[in-house]
């Protein structure tokens, strides 16, 4: 994927990747493991009727799920590889996440844009990555 333009519609569910090179587009879906992130109840596995009184079952609660997410973003970067530009957009935190994530690990000068959207289909998605680029459908 190198010297390509990409975009990248992005939450917490699946990620939708657009590539452009030399007039050729793929789309690559990737599928999250992340479940939703419920709030934390403070009771599950205690057998008292307040559970902890520490704070330590929540903290490690919300532990697991930013690993999980960073599994999820670590696997998103991987398929990038290294785009000339990057359009990052979606309806959640999760562009914004990826961003930081994107910024933490690697370059984060090709990224072009961060745009909050709503639900798209895959078609719209890819519509939205064209136009952005000025590609000829």
């Amino acid at each position: 994927m190198n010297h390509s333009k990409v975009g990248i519609w992005i939450d917490h569910k699946k990620a939708v990747i657009v590539s452009a090179s030399g007039g050729h587009v793929t789309v690559n879906t990737l599928e999250s493991d992340v479940g939703p992130h419920a709030r934390y109840s403070g009771r599950a596995g205690y057998p008292t009727p307040g559970g902890p009184r520490d704070g330590r079952g929540e903290k490690k609660y919300e532990g697991r799920y930013d690993e999980h997410l960073d599994r999820y973003y670590d696997d998103v970067i991987s398929r990038l590889g290294q785009p000339e530009a990057l359009l990052i957009f979606g309806p959640g935190e999760a562009k914004l996440q990826l961003k930081e994530r994107l910024s933490s690990h690697t370059r984060s000068d090709n990224i072009v844009g961060v745009e909050t959207t709503d639900e798209l289909t895959d078609p719209q998605i890819v519509a939205k990555v064209k136009e952005h680029y000025g590609i000829d459908r």
